[in-house]
This record gives C-alpha cells, sequence and structure tokens, in this order.
C-alpha cells in the first residue's frame, strides 16, 4: 500500500510498523510448513533475504519517497539474535529503550 502511494499517486509515506518481529515469526512458521531445515535459533534459514527483500522496499524513488519508523522486539533482550540484528543491520538509526525506564514510566503514568 506504501509503494502505491509512492509509486502511484506521486506521494512521500511515513509508513510504521509495529513489530516487525511478527514479519520474522510468520516467515519462520511458513518456513515450518513447509518443510525447510530450520537455521540459528530455529529461524528459517532464509531470514536474511525476506528481511533485505522487505526491507529495501522502503526506499525514495523520483516519484516519492517511504519513510519508516518500526518496533523490533528483542528476544530475551538479545541484541544478538538472529531476527533483530538482521533488522538491525537495515535500519539507519535505533533507539534501545530498557526495560527499567518502561516500568518507571509506567508507574509515573498509573499516578
Amino acid at each position: 500500500m506504501a509503494e502505491y502511494f509512492r509509486d502511484v499517486n506521486e506521494q512521500d509515506v511515513l509508513l510504521f510498523i509495529d513489530n516487525i518481529f511478527r514479519f520474522v515469526q510468520a516467515g519462520s512458521e511458513v518456513s515450518a510448513l513447509l518443510g525447510r531445515m530450520p537455521s540459528a535459533v530455529g529461524y528459517q534459514p532464509t531470514l536474511k533475504t525476506e528481511m533485505g527483500t522487505l526491507q529495501e522496499r522502503i526506499t525514495s524513488t523520483k516519484e516519492g519517497s517511504i519513510t519508516s519508523i518500526q518496533a523490533v522486539y528483542v528476544p530475551a533482550d538479545d541484541l544478538t539474535d538472529p531476527a533483530p540484528a538482521t533488522t538491525f543491520a537495515h535500519l539507519d538509526a535505533t533507539t534501545v529503550l530498557s526495560r527499567g525506564l518502561a516500568v518507571t514510566f509506567k508507574v509515573q503514568c498509573r499516578n
């Protein structure tokens, strides 16, 4: 849909992806259904290719641009896990929020 607005309507698009990890999970499930042998930590062997294909579509063209803000779930807070590590490789900037800060923020919001 974002590509349609960029290419056909010649508009600049802001794309929010609320959790790119869901894309990885879906790919892993499809891969298992197809009988593919899982790679590191049980992810699909095509993880890097699939993530690269998705992320490369978020780009600027002569007609317009797509800018993306993505939330990334990090399993067990392990930044070296293949899913977030593959995602981070395609991002221009990252901000990592600590769990401690999140808990403090929740407490302040309740008061």
